[in-house]
């Protein structure tokens, strides 16, 4: 084997098919590993979203999309929690019997969650497909009851639900709001969409 140099234009071409080389390799790396990802058309027709809680403060409310639908989180208050219980009489369904939006079996207690302080739900209402809007602070509000205790209004035909998604009696809506199958990750993340750890 010789010592010879190789010579400057050989060394740029060298470097120049290199580069290619690597920009090809590249290319064809970022669509292979893409398709590890949900597509768009897989997250609309109902491939789980993973979610961090971590900042959500007690009393604030994120929304993201699943299956084309809005998907609340509420972290609630130790005294949102509390209050829970004291609204069933007031509820149409307070112990989430109704089957028009079956409610998970770890959901079916009186804060319908798995964690009592997260409340997670569908954001439409069971009566005509509205989006209801928050009204999270307690206390006399406009189209509201005098003794409110925070929860959500749907403006299109007045139905109301507390904390935990449950309609209030004699209301347009004929159900509570639909809590989705979920399960969390960690204390920070939620996966939404299924509701066993792979």
């Amino acid at each position: 084997m010789s010592d010879t140099p190789v010579d400057a234009s050989k060394r740029t071409w060298l470097i120049a098919s290199g580069c290619a080389g690597a920009v090809g390799g590249v290319a064809v790396a970022v669509p292979f590993v893409s398709s590890f990802q949900p597509s768009e058309k897989a997250k609309a027709a109902g491939a789980a979203v993973e979610v961090d809680i971590g900042a959500l403060a007690p009393g604030q409310k994120m929304t993201v999309e699943w299956r084309g639908k809005p998907v609340w989180i509420m972290r609630r208050t130790p005294e949102q929690v509390a209050a829970l219980p004291k609204l069933d009489p007031l509820l149409a369904d307070p112990t989430s019997q109704r089957k028009a939006f079956p409610t998970p079996d770890y959901a079916r207690n009186e804060h319908r969650s798995i964690k009592p302080e997260y409340f997670v739900g569908v954001g439409i209402c069971s009566h005509l497909g509205c989006s209801p809007i928050d009204k999270l602070q307690a206390g006399a509000q406009a189209s509201l009851p005098d003794d409110w205790q925070g929860g959500f209004l749907c403006p299109c035909h007045g139905s109301t639900f507390d904390l935990a998604g449950r309609v209030y009696k004699n209301k347009p809506a004929p159900d509570n709001l639909e809590v989705p199958p979920h399960v969390y990750l960690s204390d920070t993340r939620l996966l939404i969409g299924e509701d066993k750890k792979a």
